[in-house]
């Protein structure tokens, strides 16, 4: 399993942006294919935003695809969730997941190592 330790997250004003990264550690990185989820309170974690083993396939949540953008860097071990046009329902803590996969995809599900996260709220 990979070591993963989110950052970039805090307070931001409606309409701002963020930018999160995920660092991973301890195994080939670019074996393993990489994952945004959120929990808002009181809410079930929720897919964001997958990319396959080499960045160059992706996959949404309808939700998200308009604004969040997510992309990898191989060399620096590092998957990013780039967040724009913050609104007050994008207020979570953000999850990094990985799964290792023999193909070049982007899964919906099946992540086998987690984060601890990192907390996004925007305030209106």
């Amino acid at each position: 399993q990979l070591l993963l330790v989110e950052s970039g997250g805090g307070l931001v004003q409606s309409g701002g942006s963020l930018r999160l990264s995920c660092a991973a550690s301890g195994r080939t990185f670019s074996s393993y294919a990489m994952g945004w989820f959120r929990q808002a309170p009181g809410k079930e974690r929720e897919f964001v935003a997958t990319i396959s083993r080499s960045g160059y396939n992706t996959l949404y949540a309808d939700s998200t695809k308009s604004r969040f953008t997510i992309s990898r860097d191989n060399a620096k071990n590092t998957v990013y969730l780039q967040i724009n046009s913050l609104k007050p329902e994008d207020t979570a803590v953000y999850y990094c997941a990985a799964e290792e996969v023999l193909l070049d995809i982007a899964p919906l599900g099946g992540f086998g190592s987690w984060g601890q996260g990192t907390q996004v709220t925007v305030s209106s």
